[in-house]
């Protein structure tokens, strides 16, 4: 896939350092993308430091050293016109007895609040210049049932669809991707010992496979791009069949 519209423009990715959002990252930089780098990691060796790479290490749940990263991030690239909110962490889908307070609280900062953090920083430099775009993770999880991890993605759903609601007019658009099965390390437990659980979800998945992060950056790329510019407000799940069952 090739999309020389992002040639020069500027990309915030935050969970930078592995699965979905380093292939997210890898892919701007290889359309020709500036790209502000966040994770609470170092940065991997899988990103090559380049002119239009500035990776920062933050945790994301930490809303200052969040909000200095984007800071830091504009100074050596500018302002950012598409958002990729990628960071993101599990609960095992614990039933909510099983979940105390501290993990709901961890999740929800995560990958709920971060996003919340990321948005409000960057869009008012958006809607002065009337154009930027968001592409928000959630998860399939976010269109069942489930305790904090499916807590935070339905509101991540609600949250999008509102943000783009409230400033479509001005500029702004801004969409979810819902991932199924993908082979990330944030899944690695799931291919532990004899990998008894990944070979349960891939029979349980129509396309009979696990999808690799790539493939989720793909779909990143169109969403972000002009191609895309009457979608709105909307979740485009990438699940292999998962939710047509």
């Amino acid at each position: 896939m090739q999309f020389d519209e992002y040639r020069g423009q500027t990309v915030l990715v935050t969970g930078a350092a592995s699965g979905i959002g380093l292939a997210q990252v890898q892919s701007f930089l290889a359309q020709g993308a500036n790209v502000i780098a966040i994770d609470r990691r170092p940065q991997p060796q899988a990103l090559a430091s380049t002119a239009t790479l500035c990776y920062e290490i933050a945790d994301v749940t930490d809303a200052d050293a969040l909000v200095a990263a984007i800071a830091a991030g504009i100074d050596v690239l500018g302002n950012p016109t598409i958002v990729c909110n990628t960071a993101g962490k599990l609960d095992a889908y614990q039933p909510t007895l099983a979940t105390n307070l501290k993990m709901w609280q961890d999740i929800l900062a995560t990958d709920l609040t971060s996003q919340f953090i990321v948005v409000n920083t960057v869009l008012p430099t958006m809607l002065a210049a009337q154009h930027g775009v968001f592409v928000n993770m959630a998860s399939i999880a976010g269109l069942v049932g489930g305790a904090a991890y499916t807590a935070a993605k339905h509101a991540i759903i609600g949250y999008t669809k509102q943000l783009d609601l409230d400033y479509a007019a001005q500029g702004i658009r801004a969409n979810c991707i819902a991932p199924g099965a993908i082979d990330t390390p944030m899944n690695a437990a799931d291919f532990a010992g004899d990998g008894k659980m990944a070979k349960w979800v891939t029979n349980e998945t129509p396309a009979k496979r696990w999808a690799q992060p790539q493939e989720v950056a793909d779909l990143t790329l169109f969403l972000a791009s002009q191609h895309a510019d009457y979608i709105h407000g909307t979740v485009v799940p990438i699940d292999g069949g998962w939710l047509a069952k």
